[in-house]
């Protein structure tokens, strides 16, 4: 493996390195391509691919109909209020 990988992956992530850290990664680095090498030789042949390991479930609650409060309910415990509404800051 080029040495160069190594420089670029520093350069992207803006961090400088000394020739035995350059040394170190290149190392592990490898190491790691080697690891995909071996997902490359896997059998795969009937399984269908998929992009979520876990399936997806949705996280959401099924949307039901409550009784709300009233406005006089609402306004109830704010001091801040003003013509039956709720009174804040002024926008500028």
């Amino acid at each position: 493996m080029k040495q160069n990988i190594v420089d670029k992956v520093a350069s992207v992530a803006k961090i400088s390195l000394t020739a035995a850290e350059k040394n170190k990664f290149e190392k592990d680095i490898k190491n790691i391509l080697d690891s995909f090498k071996d997902l490359d030789s896997a059998t795969v042949t009937g399984i269908k691919p998929t992009f979520q390991p876990v399936e997806a479930k949705t996280a959401l609650r099924e949307d039901k109909e409550e009784s709300c409060l009233t406005q006089k309910e609402s306004l109830a415990n704010t001091a801040l209020n003003e013509k039956g509404f709720f009174k804040g800051p002024k926008a500028i």
